[in-house]
């Protein structure tokens, strides 16, 4: 018989590519991942991973046993589920300017540590907005953004502010074309200050309802947006942004609410996963 947690850790460890995001995903340590990893290997009786101190790498049957382990832990959640009187749900609030185009990321990674048969609802809007939805208890785990400080919540890591888009460099007497959130939102007050401070003129260009849509209009040469790392995951840096001045730096914050199980493996994979994005980056 095959140790199931050993199979979740090894699924975890070839998730996030790295023994020590995955013993955060499950809530332990580097050296129990490890262990059990080893263990699972010798009672297979071939090696799955190939390690090195940084990160790890499926083996040819390491990739083979990834598929069969999903297979495996997916049956072994049902089964837990058949009698169950309510399925499990977690509620997400995402803030735009957090996460952005990385969201599908964090949804995978969420995926591979829910059970099965949960069910995932995400909301998603400005960072206020998601705050003022987890103070009235109507998502479990928030992701926000903000600006330095202190406050409640557990910090993921910083991520800093970067010009993004492809128009032409900016004479002195020209208004630039900025691409922004409607106000009130923290990252437009801070980029029209920095525009403004700097007294390079400034004009409006766009306007959309969400960061999806301020990645669209940058694509489309609309003008240029000021967005974070993981929320510009895919697009290309604005290249004259040297002419522009710099964008300051915030938080990314996780706010949780976790009176089950799910909840709390839940937490620890989303902490996981943005903490290994702001590692990594996004360009």
């Amino acid at each position: 018989m095959l140790d199931l947690e050993s199979v979740r850790l090894f699924v975890l460890a070839a998730e996030y590519g790295n023994l020590t995001r995955a013993a955060e995903a499950a809530a332990t340590v580097q050296p129990v991942v490890s262990q059990r990893i080893k263990a699972l290997e010798e009672r297979l009786g071939r090696k799955l991973l190939d390690r090195s101190p940084r990160h790890v790498r499926l083996t040819n049957a390491g990739t083979t046993f990834l598929s069969h382990a999903k297979v495996l832990l997916a049956a072994h959640e049902a089964a837990l589920m058949q009698d169950a009187d309510e399925i499990p749900s977690v509620v997400l609030g995402i803030s735009d300017h957090a996460l952005g185009t990385s969201l599908q990321d964090v949804l995978q990674s969420l995926r591979h540590t829910l059970p099965a048969r949960t069910r995932m609802s995400v909301r998603l809007g400005r960072s206020h907005e998601m705050r003022d939805l987890y103070d009235r208890g109507e998502v479990d785990l928030a992701v926000i953004r903000r600006d330095g400080g202190t406050g409640d919540g557990e910090v993921l890591g910083e991520d800093g502010l970067d010009w993004y888009g492809e128009a032409a460099p900016p004479s002195r007497d020209e208004a630039v074309p900025l691409v922004l959130l409607p106000a009130p939102c923290g990252v437009r007050a801070a980029a029209v200050a920095a525009v403004e401070k700097s007294g390079q003129p400034w004009r409006e260009a766009f306007t959309g309802g969400s960061c999806l849509a301020l990645a669209a209009a940058v694509q489309a040469g609309a003008g240029i947006a000021p967005l974070g790392r993981l929320t510009a995951w895919g697009l290309t840096r604005y290249l004259h942004r040297d002419a522009l001045p710099q964008l300051p730096k915030s938080q990314i914050v996780m706010l949780a609410r976790t009176p089950e199980r799910h909840h709390v493996n839940a937490a620890n994979a989303l902490a996981a996963c943005i903490r290994r994005l702001l590692r990594t980056g996004g360009n």
